[in-house]
Order: C-alpha cells, then sequence, then structure tokens
C-alpha cells in the first residue's frame, strides 16, 4: 500500500525534454525528502537530485546541474523531475524514493517505486 509511482518516461531525442512524475500512494510526502536516481544496464544506481520535504533545498548530481530541475507539490502529493537538454547518457531507469537530502549527498532509506524508462536516441 505504502509506494511511490513513477511516471512520464519514454524515448526522446537528443536535446529534447521530459517531466517525469513521482506520485505517493498510502502515504502523505509532505514530510519526506524525495531523491531521484537512475541505473543505465551494467551501471551502477546514479544518485540524481534530492528535495527536502518542504522543498526548501535541493541538489543535484554534476552530470545533470543546469540540465535538471527538481519540484514538488505537496498539496498534489507529487514530486517532478523537469529534464532539459537531454543527453543519451540519460538512458536509464529512473526511480524515486523517500530519501535524506544533505548539501552535496542524496541517500535513499526506502519506498522505492518501479521506475520508468527513459531513452534518449536520435
Amino acid at each position: 500500500q505504502l509506494q511511490l509511482v513513477e511516471s512520464g518516461g519514454g524515448l526522446v531525442q537528443p536535446g529534447g525534454s521530459l517531466r517525469l512524475s513521482c506520485a505517493a500512494s498510502g502515504f502523505t510526502l509532505e514530510f519526506y525528502g524525495i531523491g531521484w536516481f537512475r541505473q543505465a544496464p551494467g551501471k551502477e544506481r546514479e544518485g540524481v537530485s534530492c528535495i527536502t520535504s518542504r522543498g526548501g533545498s535541493t541538489n543535484y548530481a554534476d552530470s545533470v546541474k543546469g540540465r535538471f530541475t527538481i519540484s514538488r507539490d505537496n498539496a498534489k502529493n507529487t514530486v517532478y523531475l523537469q529534464m532539459n537538454s537531454l543527453k543519451p547518457e540519460d538512458t536509464a531507469i529512473y526511480y524515486c524514493a523517500a530519501s535524506s537530502c544533505g548539501i552535496a549527498t542524496m541517500t535513499p532509506f526506502g519506498f522505492w517505486g518501479q521506475g520508468t524508462q527513459v531513452t534518449v536516441s536520435s
């Protein structure tokens, strides 16, 4: 019953944009930080971005800084990841999870979603 559901992935050309959504089911997001993570085949899981429970602080991996923007709407129980200027290297399954967000760190601790596939290809 307690889970996160990702959506918004798909196939996009290099330079294109997507907006991912992370919606809570069975609980409220109001008191949780949320992180976005991604994993490509044969690669380690990578933290992408993190936002604190009230949205006051955010952080990003160096590889996406300036291209991705994380935000949240607690009234809608949803966290978003706006992805612009997409590159083939961004291709991965993207997951969200309840997380602790530091100045330059993001540490998941539970409520993982099932993931949404992002493919960047011409």
